[in-house]
């Protein structure tokens, strides 16, 4: 028996949708030079910027939630993040010729991610596709964020489609474990901030991509 055919693909936002990299470095290297230490290349930082705010400065500063000076520098990075929120943020090559073709085709898309609604509403506001979007599920929406299933319950309930009718995008391990454990499809981006050391064919994944149009060849 096949798979159900595809009506719905959900994306990963930092990553996946977009490449929200350089805007985030520069958050994390504004707080480095708060503390008069020298910019990191964004090379360097990219593979973290799934991880926001915590993974960044866990980096660039050698700190974590424990550290008694964390929450004093998270909030120099998110304070620079909110005003430059989308300096130099960009859909990744070819994603709005994939969603326009997701749009022609009459299949619904959406954005699931652990991006906080206060960034990722003006962040998709900023793109350009806050209203084109047919659901936007951030990381405070739901009482639990990816990997826990009811993020991509809650964007199956709005767009009002079953989990095995959608395909979802993400470039984490924690994305295709969301999406499996509501047996929903889950492709790896591999465009995206996936780390050279991460051996990705542990993530029992429906598929992958390695550029955005791509996912066309799971729609047919």
């Amino acid at each position: 028996m096949g798979c159900p055919i595809v009506k719905g693909v959900l994306f990963d936002l930092d990553g996946t949708f977009a490449d929200t990299a350089p805007d985030l470095a520069a958050a994390l290297n504004h707080v480095r030079a708060t503390r008069s230490l020298p910019p990191l290349p964004l090379e360097l930082l990219r593979p973290q910027a799934s991880h926001g705010s915590a993974g960044l400065l866990k980096t660039g500063m050698n700190i974590t939630p424990e550290h008694p000076e964390f929450e004093a520098l998270r909030d120099i990075f998110l304070d620079h993040y909110t005003a430059h929120i989308c300096a130099n943020t960009r859909l990744f090559e070819g994603m709005p010729e994939l969603i326009s073709t997701l749009e022609q085709r009459g299949i619904v898309w959406g954005i699931v991610t652990n991006k906080p609604h206060r960034f990722t509403v003006p962040l998709m506001q900023g793109l350009g596709y806050a209203e084109r979007v047919a659901c936007l599920v951030s990381g405070d929406t739901c009482a639990y964020a990816k990997p826990h299933p009811d993020p991509m319950l809650k964007a199956c309930e709005l767009i009002a489609l079953a989990p095995a009718q959608c395909l979802y995008i993400g470039d984490d391990r924690r994305d295709i474990q969301a999406a499996n454990a509501v047996v929903m499809r889950g492709i790896i981006a591999n465009y995206g901030y996936v780390s050279d050391d991460v051996s990705v064919e542990n993530w029992q994944a429906y598929g992958s991509i390695n550029q955005p149009m791509e996912l066309l060849n799971y729609l047919d």
